[in-house]
């Protein structure tokens, strides 16, 4: 079974070399351009753009092509949804045109907006289908296809081998499996387990995913699913470095830029509120990044009081948030967790 260290190690994928096996999940929401940059500047082996629907990418919608903008970073990778293959091959090739070094076809979302249009997880109830878009997303583009799985869609159709495999045969270069099932949602313990029978269906590198936040987690996840690589999504949450620093452990190094003070920590989360507001403008970013800021003082400053919190996250001035940032996190000091990943 792969140890911690083959954490450290290359990955290939399709042609396209992977610096390290630890990635930073698709998000919806939150895997922005600020946060991908974030993560990869910390060490992160692959970082994923967050999910994007392809029907709205294909009919140009606005706010579609920040989604899809190369971030300048080594290897881009664009998640796609959809259930209409014409959509979603349309989508791969837009996104491709844009740069984008590998697609990732999303069949894993839980979320009710997402299934309810039959797209996501909910196509791991229809197996023909999910390959008839992954077909055509494979037969759009030349870079390297990827997909993004549950185990099933209940404990009765654990049907993630079947698809892994018949994924592989359509020309799929890499699965990634969460350990759960789309009507668990995130509830209960990820089956890590579970992961390994789809290890043992196909070939092509395999990805295990849910329920990692530490280096032990990563090593226990690698040793009972037999996975390739291990990819991190809401471990994340007010700690973009989380996948750098359990690759750089694998490595035996430290992690680069992580905050180690009070101060530098509020240097960096007020560094992520500015991206934000450059990306996205003033009214929209103020918006969006509302909930990185909450998990910032939820993680590192658990103990700031109402008041001062309440001012970060509902003012609607920028120089006001920052101010009560810095106030909130300079002040409160560095969390025991802060201190053992930097």
């Amino acid at each position: 079974m792969p140890e911690l260290t083959t954490l450290a190690s290359l990955l290939d994928i399709g042609g396209a070399r992977i610096r390290n096996r630890v990635f930073l999940a698709p998000m919806s929401g939150i895997t922005d351009e600020p946060f991908r940059r974030r993560a990869y500047a910390h060490g992160a082996g692959l970082v994923v753009s967050e999910m994007v629907a392809s029907g709205e990418l294909a009919k140009g919608r606005a706010g579609c092509d920040l989604r899809i903008r190369h971030s300048g970073l080594p290897v881009h990778m664009v998640q796609l949804a959809g259930r209409e293959a014409a959509h979603m091959a349309e989508g791969a090739r837009i996104a491709a045109g844009e740069g984008a070094d590998i697609i990732d076809i999303n069949m894993g979302c839980p979320a009710k907006k997402v299934t309810g249009g039959y797209a996501g997880s909910a196509l791991m109830r229809d197996l023909d289908h999910a390959l008839s878009l992954i077909e055509a997303v494979v037969g759009a583009v030349e870079v390297p296809v990827t997909v993004k799985m549950r185990l099933g869609w209940d404990e009765s159709a654990l049907n993630a081998p079947i698809l892994a495999r018949r994924a592989e045969e359509a020309g799929v270069k890499m699965v990634t499996v969460h350990g759960r099932t789309r009507c668990q949602f995130y509830q209960g313990k990820a089956d890590w387990r579970a992961i390994a029978r789809v290890r043992q269906a196909v070939s092509i590198p395999v990805v295990a995913n849910g329920d990692v936040g530490s280096r032990e987690e990563a090593a226990t996840i690698l040793e009972q699913s037999g996975a390739d690589a291990v990819m991190i999504g809401r471990a994340h949450y007010g700690a973009p470095w989380i996948a750098g620093s359990i690759a750089a452990a694998a490595a035996g190094i430290s992690a680069p830029g992580i905050p180690e003070t009070p101060q530098a920590l509020a240097d960096y989360a007020v560094a992520h509120y500015e991206d934000m507001l450059s990306l996205y403008g003033i009214e929209s970013g103020l918006r969006q990044a509302r909930k990185h800021l909450g998990w910032y003082l939820d993680r590192h400053a658990a103990g700031v009081s109402a008041e001062q919190r309440k001012r970060v996250l509902t003012s609607f001035e920028p120089a006001e948030v920052i101010l009560g940032l810095r106030d909130a996190l300079a002040d409160i000091g560095m969390s025991n967790e802060l201190r053992s990943a930097a």
